[in-house]
Formats: C-alpha cells, structure tokens, sequence
C-alpha cells in the first residue's frame, strides 16, 4: 500500500513471536536506539500484508518516522507533540493528538515536555478552546494528563464531554490506580499506558462496564515502564474484563525505531498468544483508530496525518 517493499507481515510477525520466545539480549538504553534489521524484507504481494500499527509514539519527540516506515510500521498514533507539528507530513500514516491537555505548568510541561508538549488549562474555557484549537490544526483524537501533575478531574470530564461531541476519542495518561478509575469514570475511550499502580477491584469494574456500553481501549507500553509484574497484571485484568488491548510502546521514552521484540515478549508475559499480539498490532488498532479512512499515497511521497 505504501510502496515499501516489506515482508508480509504474518510471517514477519511469526519470526518476532518466535524470537520472543527465545531468551532476549538486554534492551538498548534510550541514548542508543537499535534498528529491526533491514536485510530480511522480501518484496510479497500486497493482500497478503496487514497492517502494522504503533499506538503510543512522539515522533517530534523522537523523529523517525523514516526508519518506522522502512522497518516495517505502517502506521501510528502519536500521543503529545507540540502544536507545531500537526498536519505534518510523514512517510506513515499518523494520527495525532497535538499537546496533552494538564494543569498549568503540569506533566509533561515541568518535565519532558516543557517545549510546548502540554497545555496548561485551569477553566473549561481554555480546555474547550485548546480542543478547537487542536482540531482546526489537525488533530484527529485529544489526550489527557490526570495523576498528580495533570488535568484537574472536572476539566478532564469538561474534555472528554466536548471531545466526543466532536467525535473524536480522548487517550488519558492515567498510570496510578485513582487516575484509571477517574479516567473511567469519565468515559475515556483509551488508556494511553497500561497503569504501573496496582488496579483496585473496583477499578477494573468501573473498566469492565465502559466495555459493557462502549469500546475503551488500553495501549500497552509495558516496556517502557520496566515491564513490571503490577503493570503486566493490570494489562490481563483490564484485557479480561473486556477491555481492547493495543500495541503501543511510547516511541521516543524507549528507542526502537521498529517493532519493539520486548514490548511482544511482555505481551506474551500478560497471557496473549500469537494471533492475539498480531491482532493487537495490526488489524485491532487499524480499525479501532479508523486508519482505513486515511489516503495513503505511492513511495517516495508522503501522508498527510490529517
């Protein structure tokens, strides 16, 4: 579809879950990306691919968008980037959120993200404005900052309330037990990390009827959290109780301009077998994101991310 000459991506994806299954060597630090090699790539036809997707990347972050495309992504959801960077083009399909709305001076603006990452909105007005703002630039799904340094819980419902009249879905940044519940609480479609903090049996049943009435999705990022045991039994009792799992890995807080052979070794860790880490690559996240709506265009061309 988009010109690469690549490997089908069943069998590619059957040689990762196979490796997988090996011992794995140590993960790269984040000062020394590593590269899926480029030299086992055969040219097949193209019904026979599907198509592989990152949920969770910061391409102005992390800016390869080359080497995702050449090592075999298809397409991803980048979830925070300055406001400078929606609408442009890459060599992938993207869909972007723009800036994830937070408190003033909130995460990721006292952090990481301090270079326009965040909007700091303290009234509803500014959180309606912001959303207006990041759809007229190209913004296609909004993502929220809760925890401690993030959006305020009743500016974060005044956001998802407005986001979903405007059909568009809200991705919240909810990695402690309190923040996943509030973030269910308020209709969330998309945890944007698998949470680190222990999920409460209420919690996860808060979850479990947003799956009853809705499609809430979470994306995994278990490698870029340490893929800890809590986080790997919060993905399996938020997967139980119905709720879609997605491939993600946080390009750009882990350095794997490819698809990350740790991320589908946690995957199979949290009890997902090789069809079920396929689907939460591929046709799962194409469908649920609406990337079949996106033109893509002949190699040597970009995408528009709108």
């Amino acid at each position: 579809m988009f010109g690469l000459a690549r490997i089908s991506c069943v069998r590619w994806l059957a040689c990762l879950l196979v490796a997988c299954s090996a011992p794995q060597p140590p993960a790269a630090s984040p000062a020394q990306p590593h590269a899926v090699p480029s030299n086992a790539k055969p040219e097949v036809r193209e019904g026979d691919r599907k198509h592989v997707v990152d949920s969770h990347v910061h391409l102005a972050f992390y800016p390869v968008a080359d080497k995702l495309a050449q090592h075999g992504v298809d397409a991803v959801v980048d979830l925070a980037s300055p406001e400078w960077a929606l609408g442009k083009k890459y060599p992938l399909l993207v869909i972007q959120s723009g800036p994830m709305l937070t408190r003033p001076r909130g995460y990721p603006l006292d952090s990481w993200g301090a270079d326009g990452y965040g909007i700091g909105c303290g009234k509803s007005a500014c959180v309606k404005q912001a959303i207006d703002r990041l759809v007229k630039q190209g913004a296609r799904v909004i993502k929220i900052a809760l925890d401690d340094k993030g959006l305020d819980p009743k500016l974060a419902q005044v956001a998802v309330s407005y986001a979903h009249s405007l059909n568009l879905k809200v991705a919240v940044h909810a990695l402690t037990d309190a923040s996943a519940r509030v973030a269910a609480d308020i209709h969330a479609d998309v945890l944007a990390h698998t949470p680190v903090e222990p999920l409460s049996g209420d919690t996860v049943a808060a979850w479990k009827r947003e799956a009853q009435t809705g499609l809430p999705a979470v994306l995994s990022t278990l490698a870029a959290f340490g893929g800890s045991d809590d986080a790997i039994g919060n993905l399996q009792r938020l997967r139980a109780a119905g709720v879609t799992v997605l491939y993600g890995t946080d390009l750009g807080n882990v350095r794997v301009d490819g698809p990350s052979q740790e991320e589908i070794a946690l995957l199979k860790r949290a009890g997902l077998d090789d069809q079920a880490i396929e689907t939460a690559m591929t046709t799962a996240p194409w469908d649920f994101w609406g990337f079949s709506g996106l033109v893509a265009v002949p190699a040597g061309k970009t995408t528009d991310s709108r």
